[in-house]
């Protein structure tokens, strides 16, 4: 599966060369410009869409989750993120984290575990591997999370990767007949039974990593945004206040 920003910043003097050589193309408009380039530098990556930035004669460049930014002539690749310093605002992450709410917000809850009712006045995804100990300290806390209105929806994330003894035990938590206590008592480290059946856990690697996630926890708050590691429950409430705009 290709990883946006890393294979980016990778290819970057390749792009740099390439979008030279594209900037001469005698195309009709900008954004058309725009996408031939990228497309003559890097032909296995799929360009989502090419809007125009914040800036004059810089375009926006979505692959996968990811931005990238290239002038408008097609010449130069820009790797980072736009920050109006009058406003101190980070103009690309509100960007990035639209298209990862998407992209996780695919997956259907009933595909997730979920704890916690809909009436909570907020909802995070959270990336979770069962061996991980500050996933386990988290999910401790759950009722702690849920006393300051947070709902928590899980996607299994086996850091060690498929086949191995978490990406087992992620399956056989799905696969238990409570999947909610299974989870539980797996985290608080008990041995529960080794079952097999259909189960989401290929699903939920493959959005963590369209989206990025390179650790575990990874907390994804309602506006896209992500948060690596462990939060404290009312540490938590404040970051999704101010995140909200409160």
């Amino acid at each position: 599966m290709f990883k946006p920003l890393q294979s980016l910043r990778a290819w970057a003097p390749v792009i740099g060369g390439v979008l030279a050589l594209c900037g001469t193309a005698a195309l009709a408009d900008e954004a058309a410009t725009v996408k031939a380039a990228v497309a003559k530098a890097l032909p296995e990556v799929k360009v989502d869409s090419v809007t125009a930035s914040p800036i004059a004669g810089l375009y926006e460049v979505m692959v996968g989750t990811q931005i990238i930014y290239v002038t408008a002539d097609g010449r130069y690749f820009v790797d980072g993120r736009i920050v109006d310093l009058k406003t101190r605002e980070d103009l690309t992450e509100p960007r990035m984290g639209a298209v990862r709410k998407a992209t996780v917000n695919a997956v259907p809850e009933k595909d997730m575990l979920i704890f916690g009712a809909p009436k909570y006045d907020h909802t995070v995804t959270v990336f979770t591997d069962i061996d991980c100990p500050y996933c386990a300290k988290l999910h401790a806390q759950m009722d702690k999370y849920q006393a300051e209105g947070i709902r928590v929806r899980y996607l299994l994330y086996p850091r060690a990767g498929a086949k191995s003894p978490s990406y087992d035990e992620a399956v056989s938590v799905w696969c238990a007949e409570d999947r909610h206590q299974a989870l539980t008592d797996a985290k608080a480290g008990k041995k529960i039974p080794a079952k097999t059946c259909d189960n989401p856990v290929d699903e939920h690697m493959a959005v963590g990593h369209q989206v990025g996630i390179s650790g575990t926890p990874a907390i994804m708050l309602e506006t896209g945004e992500i948060i690596p590691g462990y939060v404290e429950p009312k540490r938590l409430a404040q970051m999704i206040a101010r995140a909200n705009g409160n």
